[in-house]
């Protein structure tokens, strides 16, 4: 099997993908940006070869470097990232080459928040109304339709970037300077006092829910990004049942095969719960290694064994709370990385600086620590999270 791994290097803690796959006996081919000598040596072992490219975001540059891959091992089986960035370049070389996988004409569902909305409302589960705006005269309609205050995010976005609430008069005149009318925008209501959660997992090669699981956030993301709060969020040991069924049918609907899955929800004060985006990729930065050390899992070892047509292995310890808690470098706090080890000792999986391109948003300091009830995790969050007087 012939295997295209785009951008094998970063980010650093998605490189078991090419362990993985080569340990499973699949011929890994890298494409990425950073010189040879860079990969090191782990990871030039696993890569049968390596093409560089000056820029991923050229396409015709990466056709050109799988069209020479094409040529010199056969045809390729599957060409991947598991990297929201690439998630259309992806496709795009899948088109091109015919290999097996999402196309262009696949994606729509899972990038534009008013396609999604059609298909959660296809899956028989809850959403939140919405409209998208195209201009200024749309978006007075929509205002006068749904009231504020609002959320404003690109109908066609990732994550929180470029979004917008909008609770007055004065928000929506800063926000109209803004945006200019470049791009399409969904519009939806604000929903108080929701508690920001996922329901989470993988498919295998017919679309069958193989591994699944699901994390809570303490804030939701655009109040963590606006404020630069302290964030943690917690891999639960169980899921809802409610939640479970509402995103097993969004997953069933949305019909994705082979692929990791990470869809967020409104959890209400009523209980119930909300769909609010579907992501056709695995929860961004260090959340796959917090399922392995909640699950006792290996998910690249998984993954690799759904792709060669094998089966998923389920684990046989019993699952715990993981923890994913930061600290941000703009605030000083009472406990360092050496009390929180030696307060929680191999409870402790990992300690680790953010990259950059996601410290913004979740902080500089992040922590990844094993909890078996509700009374560690709030321990565990009180000690990181404590700043000096």
């Amino acid at each position: 099997m012939n295997y295209i791994l785009i951008s094998p290097y970063y980010p650093n803690n998605f490189q078991p993908f090419a362990h993985r796959l080569k340990d499973a006996g699949v011929n890994v081919l890298g494409i990425g940006e950073e010189p040879y000598n860079q990969l090191g040596s782990e990871l030039q072992k696993s890569l049968t070869e390596y093409y560089r490219v000056n820029d991923l975001e050229d396409v015709d540059e990466v056709k050109r470097a799988v069209a020479f891959l094409f040529y010199k091992h056969g045809p390729m089986d599957r060409i991947e990232s598991n990297n929201e960035h690439w998630l259309e370049l992806d496709a795009k070389l899948r088109e091109q080459f015919n290999v097996f996988g999402n196309k262009s004409k696949d994606l729509k569902k899972v990038k534009f928040k008013s396609e999604m909305k059609k298909l959660f409302k296809k899956a028989g589960v809850p959403v939140v109304e919405g409209r998208v705006v195209k201009n200024k005269k749309d978006l007075v309609k929509a205002i006068e339709k749904l009231g504020l205050p609002v959320i404003a995010k690109p109908d066609n976005g990732v994550g929180s970037a470029a979004t917008f609430k909008l609770s007055s008069k004065d928000d929506v005149h800063r926000f109209e300077e803004e945006w200019k009318e470049a791009t399409a925008y969904f519009l939806e209501p604000y929903v108080e006092g929701g508690k920001l959660c996922t329901f989470d997992g993988l498919t295998d090669q017919k679309g069958n829910i193989v591994f699944q699981t699901s994390f809570t956030y303490n804030v939701p993301t655009l109040e963590l990004v606006q404020g630069q709060l302290d964030l943690f969020y917690v891999i639960q040991k169980e899921i809802d049942p409610k939640l479970e069924e509402y995103g097993q049918a969004i997953v069933k609907t949305f019909g994705m095969k082979e692929r990791f899955f990470h869809i967020e929800f409104f959890q209400l004060e009523n209980g119930d719960y909300v769909a609010l985006e579907y992501n056709n990729r695995l929860a961004g930065g260090y959340t796959i290694d917090m399922y392995n050390y909640a699950y006792s899992i290996d998910l690249f070892a998984q993954y690799a064994s759904l792709v060669t047509g094998g089966e998923f292995k389920e684990p046989d310890a019993p699952n715990q709370y993981c923890i994913g808690v930061t600290q941000r470098d703009a605030y000083q706090y009472q406990n360092d990385t050496k009390a929180i080890r030696d307060k929680f000792r191999n409870r402790v999986k990992f300690a680790e600086r953010m990259p950059e391109a996601f410290a913004h948003l979740q902080g500089n300091q992040f922590y990844a620590i094993n909890a078996d009830t509700e009374e560690e995790v709030n321990e565990i969050t009180r000690f990181v999270h404590e700043r000096k007087k």
